[in-house]
């Protein structure tokens, strides 16, 4: 009588919670680096766009002209921050600001050609990153990379919209 190949349920479950615990550990690295990369960069002036100024400028070339407290949103930063970022991009000739032709009460956001230039230009700088760091994966391994960060995603979303505002 031969012994069955298949670990015992336990064992599985062991290392499932176990490779569970690494892919968070890898989600909140992934999650530090952004805040990093995100924060370190916020209030650089000049021509050197910020991580966050070039979040919202794609959000703009996503979704179209936007105001302030819609970008904010769709970005998920502070109407103030925004504010004065939109300042700088519209100060360097990355947005441009115009009134809106349904409401001329709001003032809407939109990307100028310059703007897209940026959004091109840093898109192919991390292109040769992403392909380097994901050479070694196939593609169904590359699907199923996308379906757990999709459903963290999800999850992330639906934490952050049952959290109660904080208190100062």
């Amino acid at each position: 009588m031969t012994v069955a190949a298949t670990p015992p349920i336990a064992a599985r479950e062991r290392e499932r919670e176990l490779e569970i615990g690494r892919l968070g550990g890898a989600f909140r690295r992934v999650w530090r680096s952004l805040g990093t990369l995100r924060g370190r960069e916020a209030h650089l002036g000049g021509a050197t766009l910020s991580h966050a100024q070039y979040e919202l400028l794609v959000e703009l070339h996503e979704r179209g002209e936007l105001s302030a407290g819609e970008l904010a949103s769709a970005a998920r930063m502070a109407p103030g921050t925004v504010t004065q970022m939109l300042d700088h991009l519209a100060a360097s000739g990355h947005v441009e600001r115009a009134r809106s032709p349904s409401d001329r009460r709001v003032v809407v956001t939109r990307l100028t050609a310059c703007g897209l230039e940026q959004i091109v230009a840093r898109r192919a700088a991390w292109k040769g990153r992403w392909a380097e760091a994901l050479a070694d994966l196939d593609a169904a391994e590359l699907s199923t990379a996308a379906t757990v960060l999709e459903r963290l995603a999800v999850m992330v979303e639906q934490a952050a919209a049952l959290e109660p505002p904080r208190v100062p």
